[in-house]
């Protein structure tokens, strides 16, 4: 009886090892004919039998089968194939596929970026980036085209931000720097400075056609990463996760101004003021000369009607940069809307004395106000005497106060 159990084992092995050949063979004969489909199809149904099939009889088996999902461009598949090739014989010891898996795989990544390329260029950034992320499943070494799948999952919009977070969080948790050496030389025949490999830039330099060589590193991406994370959430509502994203973003990046005036303004916009209000000041204790940040306070003040703190936010961005033609223009406006909201109430007055004395005393506050926004304005003039925005804004002004000569004065600089 054992005996025959035996001779019916192995019998069973040599039949597997029978059908394995020959399945695999049908499969080179329909790939040989162009029927990548009828091949892929033919190596899906003998799948079971390479379970426990010779090494050289598997490392053939995926070897076709990413071949057959390259013609069929099914590229995740292909990648898988191609490195359980490669998995299959580096275990063995023997590489009869290895060098065509690995050449295929280099071939594929450069068609992956190619089609990627032009797929942003068409504006399907949502193709381009699945391409980018392929790409980068088949050379992890290049982790440039993980940044470029992020960059391009976050442009096609965002029923694509899920995308986004993913490849955004992978290059945080690879570490993904960004930062490269650039070697540069000025083309001594056009004064340009030209962007080339060390190798070449020397040669012309040595040559006498560049002049000047340099060298720089560019700036690390990691801020930006983390930045890009919590802002993608804070664009789909989940403010915990923004939150926690800015602290880490924070945490790497102290000296970034612009992450604090970020998580801030998410503070405000979840209605929390207190939060908000200790972030600005941290911010503005951050770069205290800065005038683009203390803008931006200025802004973010004047929006939540915080008047006072954002004339004075205004009034230190000119102290240091006087000719900071937004700050004037804001700080102008500042002045009109306040008077403006008087308006409502004057046109609610009756005649009698005493609503006649009420109307008088906010009519003059009113123009009261107008004239210190026109004389802020008329003071950014002797800087920018041809802004069209500063023009525009004192003719208004001057309408509605009446002052028709100075109203005629700046319509005639505006050319009207």
């Amino acid at each position: 009886m054992k005996t025959r159990i035996l001779i019916l084992l192995a019998f069973t092995v040599s039949m597997a090892g029978f059908s394995q050949k020959n399945e695999i063979k049908a499969a080179e004969k329909a790939m040989k004919s162009g029927n990548a489909a009828e091949a892929k199809s033919t190596l899906e149904g003998a799948a079971s039998l390479m379970e426990g099939a010779d090494a050289k009889y598997r490392a053939q088996y995926y070897s076709i089968l990413g071949n057959a999902n390259v013609n069929l461009s099914e590229y995740d598949a292909a990648i898988e194939a191609f490195n359980k090739v490669i998995s299959v014989e580096e275990a063995s010891g023997k590489q009869k596929f290895t060098a065509d898996a690995r050449q295929k795989m280099s071939q594929m990544t450069a068609d992956l970026v190619n089609a990627a390329v032009d797929d942003n260029a068409n504006k399907k950034y949502k193709e381009g980036a699945s391409k980018l992320y392929s790409a980068f499943k088949l050379s992890p070494q290049d982790t440039i085209y993980l940044y470029y799948a992020a960059s391009s999952a976050v442009n096609a919009g965002p029923d694509n931000y899920d995308q986004a977070i993913q490849f955004y969080e992978e290059l945080r948790d690879i570490n993904y720097d960004g930062s490269e050496k650039k070697f540069t030389a000025v083309n001594v025949a056009t004064g340009e400075v030209e962007a080339m490999d060390k190798t070449s830039r020397d040669l012309y330099v040595k040559a006498g056609t560049h002049k000047d060589p340099n060298e720089e590193v560019t700036p690390s991406k990691k801020a930006e990463i983390v930045k890009n994370i919590a802002l993608i959430y804070q664009e789909q509502g989940k403010n915990d996760k923004a939150l926690a994203a800015y602290d880490d973003a924070i945490s790497n990046n102290p000296e970034d101004v612009n992450l604090v005036l970020n998580k801030a303004n998410l503070y405000y916009t979840m209605g929390d003021k207190d939060s908000f209000k200790t972030l600005m000041n941290k911010a503005s204790e951050m770069a205290p000369d800065n005038p683009d940040l203390i803008y931006n306070i200025a802004v973010i003040n004047m929006e939540q009607g915080n008047l006072d703190d954002a004339r004075a936010a205004y009034n230190k961005v000119l102290e240091i940069d006087p000719t900071y033609v937004n700050a004037q223009l804001n700080l102008s406006t500042s002045y009109v809307n306040e008077g403006n909201g008087l308006i409502d109430e004057m046109n609610t007055l009756g005649t009698s004395r005493a609503d006649t004395a009420r109307y008088d005393e906010l009519k003059k506050k009113k123009d009261d106000l107008f004239l210190e926004g026109a004389k802020i304005l008329e003071g950014a003039l002797k800087t920018n005497p041809d802004n069209e925005g500063v023009l525009a804004q004192l003719k208004n002004i001057y309408g509605a106060l009446g002052d028709t000569d100075n109203f005629m004065r700046i319509k005639k600089l505006l050319g009207e």
